[in-house]
């Protein structure tokens, strides 16, 4: 059964209020996969904070026109699940990874920071690290410096103490 005309319009108003704090939207075919399958991406989706939803074409043409992800309406053909994220890899990296187990998702297209990326673009985002990685190696790489510091302090107190004890 298909939507009236005010089901229409929340559904729009959904995804708008969605790709109005989206900082990436991920494209992908879903023809043929199974509602178990589908269920465990939509779960991934949910713990990496991503938006993921089966939605008609139409509506979310209407939804990206006039934003920065307008370009990506030329993609918008056949049986597709959107990936609506904040974090700019997220959405990639959730769709990506699940593709890479399940041949029947396909990637089509994507959209970062206004610019329309394909299949390849869309891989090419999701290999780059979260900014909880990123953030991590930061602090571990700030960290070296000072506990090696402090190492060097204890074995120069350590060496002290025996001089003056001897």
């Amino acid at each position: 059964m298909g939507l009236n005309l005010d089901d229409k319009k929340a559904v729009v108003a959904e995804v708008s209020a969605q790709v109005a704090n989206a900082q990436t939207i991920a494209v992908a075919e879903y023809r043929g996969i199974e509602v178990g399958d589908l269920t465990a991406l939509r779960a991934k989706a949910r713990e990496a904070g991503v938006y993921l939803r089966v939605l008609k074409n139409t509506l979310v043409r209407r939804a990206i026109a006039e934003t920065p992800f307008a370009g990506l309406s030329d993609q918008l053909t056949g049986p597709l699940i959107y990936g609506i994220s904040e974090d700019p890899v997220a959405a990639a990296k959730v769709l990506n990874d699940f593709a890479k187990g399940n041949d029947k998702l396909v990637l089509k297209a994507g959209s970062y920071a206004g610019n329309t990326l394909d299949k390849a673009g869309v891989q090419a985002l999701a290999s780059i690290p979260s900014r909880e990685e990123l953030l991590a190696k930061l602090l571990g790489v700030m960290q070296a410096p000072v506990s090696g510091f402090a190492c060097t302090l204890a074995a120069l107190a350590k060496k002290r103490e025996e001089e003056a004890a001897a």
